[in-house]
């Protein structure tokens, strides 16, 4: 087996405790502004000092309320400082936090509560909170219901308590003995037990550690260092706080950055809230950014003439640049007129004082990256997963290859098994499945986790993603294709919103396609989209391998959403539920002469 590609030099903290981290930095920062949220068309803000009274109020309630060291509380909400105000409380009693997606349906809020023996839900209201009530009835071990807004659910029969949270917290008198119970719990005590969304069957309970947690943020930290962003910075949170990667890097790291958190209103309004928070950090998955790369080039197409043109050329010079070619003299006069006219406008409309955008999740498209890159917006992709707390590796700062998700982060050893699979072992990793051994032990071998991910490694301890295992195409010819790298492609075509490609075992690949609404614009008739978009996939097919192009493909009759399942609540697509939901027009497509 090759020799690790990073040996770590992180040290253990034995002492790591996320709730006594907060209390410690809020002692001294008092009323330094913490959360904001917009509410009613106004932000509004609560401080470190307010955040930390009413962290302990809910402790007092949680503790009232007979939970103890190391029961489960389910928290499902959107994002906004109610949501890290319970996350804070539950830990600093040792109880353990178990985010759910608010995306979940009433069965999957039921599997959570069921499996996770959760004895009480934390939700906000309307919809969400009639699913979690729904699922609750069904859930023996659940004994309590706190809502963050006015609800009222008559559910006949039922012995589930129920709770407002702002009238319970404002009668509550902080709780005394929070600094003791901190003491008593210790780093590899599990804090956080976060269910995977999963591409396929039932969410694995992942049981993440103080420890675990801790040294994810004590490795971004060293890596914001290197970007002058290690404290006090301005954190624009879109991904949901279920997420891992949030909860780590979106809400635990600002907060031992004694940095500001502001909660944006949706991916819908993400344009807006970049114009009004202007922040310095924002972390996402690659399709939010593939989202405002398109709104982007979408309003260059409109306009059209000399500044469609100029846009052109300040992307062409840019990526010429970030390939290490210069520029000659006549280019280089230009670029320094387009930083003026172009880039800064850009930067502009992004809030004008970001440093970062930051992204993972799931692979980044390389020419959306460089996109951003070309117009002086800089971002480091990232890689991770939930069973590493989720951080792995990262782009540095001082040294970006945007088609790579960089090399490890402080205090994680990574090496490639014979097959190509990334395996990594350290501190971050989680302690387990929960209630699950089996399969803990059948990911976790000798220590490494086995990631299912495979990769390389350059001369400068870069990794690149090439494929998932499990998600490998082999045709019928025997030769392996990795699917994510095709539909990266294609779905850089302006035609082509989102896109599934197929072709197991078979002797070439398919596609289903969800058209994107310009396309949908332009058409007159169903046969023009679909000229539209075979135009479109013979351009990406001139850019892949002959194994690798997509010969057919279905027009999808929907976009590919979390509503109908077939994407993950973190958007990565489900493929055997958008292959089950096309196998018969699939089928067709190769049965055609």
């Amino acid at each position: 087996m090759p020799e690790p590609a990073h040996q770590p030099a992180q040290q253990t903290d034995n002492k790591a405790n996320l709730a006594g981290r907060f209390f410690s930095i809020a002692k001294t920062v008092g009323d330094k502004p913490l959360f904001f949220r917009k509410i009613n068309g106004s932000w509004s803000g609560l401080s470190w000092a307010e955040v930390d009274h009413k962290t302990r109020q809910l402790a007092a309630v949680l503790v009232a309320a007979g939970v103890s060291p190391g029961d489960r509380v389910i928290i499902s909400a959107e994002n906004r400082p109610e949501w890290a105000i319970c996350d804070l409380a539950i830990m600093s009693i040792g109880a353990i936090v178990v985010p759910a997606y608010t995306t979940n349906t009433e069965d999957d809020h039921h599997f959570i509560m069921d499996h996770s023996g959760a004895v009480v839900a934390i939700t906000s209201g309307g919809a969400l909170a009639t699913r979690m009530m729904l699922a609750a009835t069904r859930a023996p071990q659940l004994r309590l219901m706190i809502f963050m807004d006015p609800t009222a659910i008559a559910l006949p029969d039922s012995n589930i308590e129920t709770k407002q949270l702002d009238d319970a917290v404002a009668t509550a008198e902080p709780l005394t003995t929070i600094d003791q119970s901190i003491d008593a719990q210790k780093a590899d005590d599990t804090c956080c037990l976060i269910y995977t969304s999963g591409t396929g069957g039932r969410p694995k309970g992942v049981m993440l550690t103080h420890r675990s947690i801790q040294a994810n943020i004590d490795a971004a930290i060293m890596l914001l260092e290197e970007a002058n962003a290690s404290s006090d910075q301005r954190f624009l949170s879109l991904l949901p706080l279920s997420h891992s990667y949030e909860h780590t890097a979106g809400l635990h790291l600002p907060l031992q950055t004694k940095s500001e958190v502001w909660y944006s209103e949706s991916a819908e309004q993400i344009a807006a809230n970049l114009l009004d928070v202007s922040p310095t950090l924002m972390t996402a998955v690659p399709r939010l950014y593939d989202v405002l790369h398109e709104r982007i080039m979408s309003g260059v197409r409109s306009k059209g003439g000399i500044s469609a043109q100029l846009f052109h050329e300040t992307i062409r010079l840019g990526r010429k640049r970030l390939a290490g070619r210069h520029l000659l003299p006549h280019e280089f006069i230009l670029d320094l007129v387009l930083e003026k006219i172009v880039r800064q406008k850009v930067r502009a409309r992004l809030g004008g004082r970001l440093a970062y955008f930051i992204s993972g999740g799931a692979p980044l498209n390389p020419d959306v990256g460089s996109f951003f890159m070309a117009l002086g917006v800089k971002l480091l992709q990232g890689y991770g997963q939930t069973e590493a707390s989720p951080l792995i590796s990262a782009n540095r700062p001082n040294l970006i290859k945007i088609d790579t998700v960089g090399p490890p982060v402080d205090g994680v050893e990574l090496r490639l098994s014979e097959d190509g699979e990334i395996l990594v072992r350290g501190d971050m990793l989680m302690k387990g499945y929960w209630r699950d051994p089996a399969t803990t032990a059948g990911v976790i071998k000798d220590g490494w986790l086995c990631t299912g991910d495979l990769g390389s490694v350059d001369e400068d301890g870069y990794v690149t993603i090439t494929g998932r295992k499990k998600d490998i195409i082999v045709n019928s010819g025997g030769e392996n294709i990795a699917p994510g790298r095709v539909e990266a492609l294609l779905a850089i075509e302006p035609e082509i919103e989102q896109v599934m490609v197929d072709g197991d075992h078979r002797p070439w690949l398919a596609g289903v396609i969800v058209p994107s609404d310009e396309a949908r614009a332009k058409a007159a008739s169903d046969n023009d989209l679909k000229i539209l978009i075979a135009e479109a996939v013979d351009r990406a097919n001139t850019r892949l391998s002959q194994i690798e192009r997509v010969r057919r493909f279905v027009i999808a009759k929907e976009a590919f959403s979390t509503e109908n399942s077939q994407l993950t609540p973190t958007l990565k697509v489900r493929r055997h539920v958008v292959r089950a939901a096309y196998a018969d027009q699939l089928d067709v497509l190769y049965k055609r002469r």
